[in-house]
């Protein structure tokens, strides 16, 4: 577990870096599909905080939940940008991004225990409107498969900074104190995203 958290840290520093180092040069429209594409999940609190907040919940539940539910997330928002980037209309994409921050930080909150396949269902379909987002507002110019390939690596490595601080938060702080601290977190996780809703 210490060597995951390490490695999830370092995942995180070097997602923070990325993009400023990627933008310090001059790109094609080739280059830059892929840095748009990875700048887009980190470039909004909503999206930011879903995706840190499926890495909490997946360490808060461990065990098989802690690969389970990003890679149920990855693989339904590649689908959901699939589905953007067709043009298919999807209803109320902007309110379910951000009901996903409210619910995501709600399950945390709470302990949820879930089954796992209903925790996957839950990231899943939320994944599906941060995808379609993603796809939606991809740049003409951007090659679909480096962009695609862009917010899937920026999104698992939020997914991997949620999971390297929710460790590092029980290896720091032991025992219940740890676990009503995550608790907590995810608490303001969820008041932000209703923030969100307030004055978005």
């Amino acid at each position: 577990m210490k060597r995951f958290a390490l490695a999830s840290a370092l995942a995180a520093a070097a997602m923070a870096a990325l993009p400023n180092a990627a933008l310090a040069h001059t790109f094609g429209a080739h280059d830059a599909g892929f840095v748009h594409g990875f700048m887009h999940p980190v470039g909004g609190w909503d999206h930011l905080l879903a995706m840190v907040a499926v890495g909490l919940w997946a360490a808060q539940r461990s065990g098989a939940a802690l690969w389970a539910l990003p890679a149920a997330f990855v693989a339904a928002m590649i689908g959901g940008g699939l589905l953007g980037m067709a043009g298919v209309a999807l209803p109320q994409v902007e309110l379910g991004i951000v009901l996903s921050v409210v619910v995501l930080g709600g399950l945390i909150a709470l302990q949820s225990r879930l089954p796992l396949l209903a925790s996957a269902g839950v990231v899943a379909l939320f994944a599906v409107f941060h995808g379609y987002a993603h796809g939606a507002e991809m740049p003409e110019a951007a090659q679909p498969a480096l962009y695609g390939l862009g917010f899937a690596l920026a999104t698992a490595l939020l997914h991997a900074a949620g999971i390297g601080a929710a460790l590092s938060l029980r290896r720091f702080v032991e025992g219940r104190a740890g676990a009503l601290a995550l608790r907590g977190v995810g608490a303001l996780v969820g008041l932000s995203g209703a923030a969100l809703i307030a004055f978005g």
